[in-house]
């Protein structure tokens, strides 16, 4: 039975009603708490489970991005987890630059790890709050039982509960992405983004305003046309305003209809994931561009060496150290407690859109990369200068 247009829009806004009202009834009932003593022994022992798989894979940005992959593979109507994986892709290419050709040239030592840390944190927590939420759904598939009510005690969000349950009645694979992108996103503001010591240490200095203004901040998602070529092209989104969450979670919704509402992009792209396994390095996507060797001498001189992301002739690929060359492994402390959720008028976001047409980020990556240079070519100079 094919459904029409505007019987799907029909069933979105039931479903969209179902929701806000359930989210209301919970907003007003936040005092109720839950206690493990209510638990059973099994229920006990499959939340053990479930904190010990994710503390395994929760290891650095590789296992991280592998874990979601290799989940989606398995459970593809779970479409966060692809585009977890793509992000936490970018994630560690951010983390990698930090210790590459460009950015050790404009950031002190110090920033490039203060830096790191605050990817990390957020690529850390992101892990062990959607991951358990994986791992559940699994066994609720397993057992055919909803076990979402379990949520609460791997301190998942109100918010989620009430999402899950959702998806498990009635399959809306649109529905669970996009909570999971306002969660997410949600989850890390008050953690990481507004969090003090990373106010402190990043947001506020004058290397990330430098960062952000260089627009160094490009998520792309590469993918092989039609099925072919040797070199991918890409797509993607710029991230305006990191500081903001509804930028953030505006971002996730493009980002989102980039990869699932073309069903020949959906399949490029996970043709490139396939063929290449995440290590942290640019050479992932780009061996003409880049290098996981650093082939330029100690103290040399910067010179231009791209254009349009094409090598100069005779210029040396620019160095992107895979993630276990550039960063230690880092034990984090234990994730601050509380529900994020507060107000129902978030189901908002759930609003579906029209179809975002973007995504070209070509030119705009290629001309990032210029600034870039010649931003470290005018620090040269400056410094040179005041000598």
């Amino acid at each position: 039975m094919v459904i029409s247009h505007y019987e799907k829009k029909q069933i979105m806004i039931k479903s969209l009603l179902e929701i806000k009202e359930e989210l209301k009834r919970k907003s007003k009932n936040k005092s109720s708490s839950f206690t493990e003593l209510k638990l059973t022994k099994d229920e006990r022992n499959l939340i053990h489970y479930i904190k010990e798989i994710t503390n395994e894979f929760n290891v650095n940005n590789v296992t991280r991005t592998q874990a979601y992959f290799n989940f989606f593979l398995q459970h593809p109507e779970i479409h966060w987890a692809l585009l977890g994986h793509m992000v936490s892709r970018n994630g560690g290419w951010h983390m990698t630059d930090l210790k590459g050709d460009l950015l050790t040239r404009l950031l002190s030592e110090k920033e490039q790890r203060n830096f790191f840390l605050f990817l990390e944190r957020g690529n850390w927590l992101i892990f062990q709050d959607v991951f358990p939420q994986f791992l559940l759904y699994r066994q609720s598939l397993k057992t055919k039982k909803n076990l979402f009510y379990l949520l609460p005690y791997l301190n998942v969000s109100t918010f989620m509960e009430t999402m899950w349950n959702h998806f498990w009645e009635y399959g809306n694979r649109y529905l669970l992405a996009i909570a999971t992108v306002i969660n997410e996103q949600s989850y890390l503001e008050r953690r990481v983004v507004q969090n003090e010591h990373f106010q402190k240490t990043v947001l506020k200095t004058v290397g990330f305003k430098l960062y952000d203004f260089l627009r160094f901040n490009h998520i792309i998602f590469p993918f092989y046309k039609n099925g072919k070529g040797e070199k991918p092209e890409l797509i993607g989104c710029t991230l305006q305003h990191f500081t903001s969450l509804h930028e953030r979670i505006l971002l996730g919704k493009r980002l989102y209809s980039l990869l699932f509402h073309k069903e020949n992009i959906l399949q490029d792209v996970m043709l490139w994931a396939k063929k290449h396994t995440h290590t942290g390095s640019r050479t992932d996507y780009w061996v003409h561009l880049f290098h996981h060797v650093n082939e330029s001498l100690p103290g040399s001189v910067y010179r231009r060496r791209t254009k349009k992301c094409q090598l100069k002739k005779g210029a040396l690929r620019i160095y992107s150290p895979p993630l276990q060359f550039a960063w230690k492994n880092i034990n984090h402390p234990e994730a601050e407690k509380g529900d994020w959720f507060d107000d129902w008028r978030i189901v908002d976001y759930l609003i579906e859109e029209e179809k975002y047409t973007g995504g070209e980020i070509y030119e705009d990556y290629c001309k990032t990369i210029e600034k870039i240079e010649l931003a470290i070519i005018a620090k040269k100079a400056i410094f040179l200068r005041r000598e």
